[in-house]
């Protein structure tokens, strides 16, 4: 163990489980340890290094905005702010549109996805003046206790019990239970498009559009958590493009401050706002994470990386079909949000890839996930998804 590892041991809290490797130095799709060994990032550092490591674009924001003002409350206003304000909701009135409760233009800005989840539901509370949820089995939306009470795994959940109250799990795809449990005491109903810590689990058509349905005849709200696939992951802006979802609130984080913590809970106009005073965050909307987010959603744009996704996603998946081995069970995912289902723990393979030089990640115990930078190239994908079949082929 290295000295800066046995620091770490020494002083964290313990939540995390780590690798037995220093990382000091990333650089696009690319990774670097304390030695110089490189690994090519196919984790995408669970989904926020979507433009890869230290973008220039990044790099070249955080650098100009640090010089000026790096922090400043939300209680002035600023000028990065006001700008982010206005390219973010350009993006989401573009590719979410408009309802009768209007474009999703109201925008709370924070510091992290779980942050957004706890703001929408503080605001489907004080937008329906209700108070119980219906979310998924299976779901993931953060570790802070409202968060965690909106996830539907109980692994998270059960050390920390009792949670939230008011919170009900039904199946995925399940369109009888979804409707018996949303009734008109239900103030939103949160939903991830694709279940990333189940496995990759995409959601049926048939029961994304039961949930809207069901939230328009009960005055629920319909909360999507976009946390994870949002920003171009899985091949559109928004993975509820894919089914032409209209969500109430939409939350993100991730990829959204381009390696900068950053996360947004946004809703439609018509829903109105907070009151002053009832809900803030002190770093929420700094100048220096609306200024590395504009940079990234510039780069977004401007390299196309939502079609590169489509495109690389598609030839990735058909690629990891033609794996001839027998522990494989499924590949499935959209876009670059791919995932592996194994007939066994998926651990040893991590380990294995990771001693040939690939970073990938699990999506629970048997299901290997990979989430490359959006900017990666073909040629390092093609690389990395060789020494993948290599190592899944040589299980037996």
């Amino acid at each position: 163990m290295t000295e800066y590892a046995e620091i770490e041991e020494r002083h964290s809290s313990g939540g995390v489980a780590r690798r037995p490797v220093v990382l000091v130095r990333g650089e696009g799709a690319r990774l670097f340890d304390q030695e110089g060994r490189e690994y090519l990032d196919l984790g995408g550092a669970h989904g926020w290094a979507s433009l890869g490591h230290s973008h220039p674009a990044i790099v070249r924001a955080i650098a100009e905005q640090s010089a000026r003002l790096i922090m400043q409350l939300e209680s002035s206003y600023n000028d990065q702010r006001a700008l982010w304000f206005a390219d973010l909701a350009a993006v989401l009135r573009e590719h979410l549109g408009q309802t009768d409760r209007g474009a999703i233009t109201r925008i709370h800005p924070c510091n992290s996805g779980a942050e957004a989840v706890e703001a929408a539901l503080k605001f489907a509370r004080k937008a329906t003046g209700r108070t119980k949820f219906v979310a998924l089995l299976g779901g993931f939306h953060g570790r802070t206790l409202g968060a965690l009470s909106a996830t539907g795994t109980e692994q998270y959940r059960k050390p920390f019990e009792p949670l939230v109250p008011g919170f009900t799990h039904v199946a995925p795809d399940d369109v009888a239970a979804l409707r018996a449990a949303v009734t008109e005491e239900t103030a939103a109903v949160v939903l991830e498009i694709i279940q990333g810590e189940a496995g990759v689990r995409p959601l049926s058509a048939e029961f994304l559009r039961a949930a809207r349905r069901r939230c328009d005849e009960t005055g629920a709200l319909l909360i999507i958590d976009e946390i994870q696939t949002g920003l171009g992951r899985t091949g559109r802006w928004f993975a509820c493009e894919h089914f032409d979802l209209a969500p109430d609130v939409v939350v993100l984080g991730k990829a959204l401050g381009g390696g900068i913590p950053m996360g947004a809970a946004a809703w439609r106009e018509g829903l109105g706002k907070f009151d002053p005073g009832t809900h803030g965050s002190t770093f929420g909307g700094n100048p220096l994470a609306c200024a590395a987010s504009r940079a990234a959603l510039r780069v977004i744009r401007e390299e196309s990386l939502p079609q590169k996704a489509a495109e690389l996603g598609t030839w990735a998946m058909e690629e990891l079909r033609s794996i001839d081995s027998p522990v494989v069970e499924e590949v499935r995912g959209r876009g670059l949000m791919i995932g592996i289902a194994l007939k066994q723990p998926v651990t040893p393979i991590l380990k294995e890839l990771m001693s040939r030089g690939v970073w990938a990640i699990p999506a629970g115990r048997q299901v290997l996930r990979l989430l490359p930078p959006l900017t990666i190239s073909r040629d390092d994908l093609e690389r990395g998804l060789e020494i993948v079949k290599d190592v899944l082929e040589e299980r037996r």
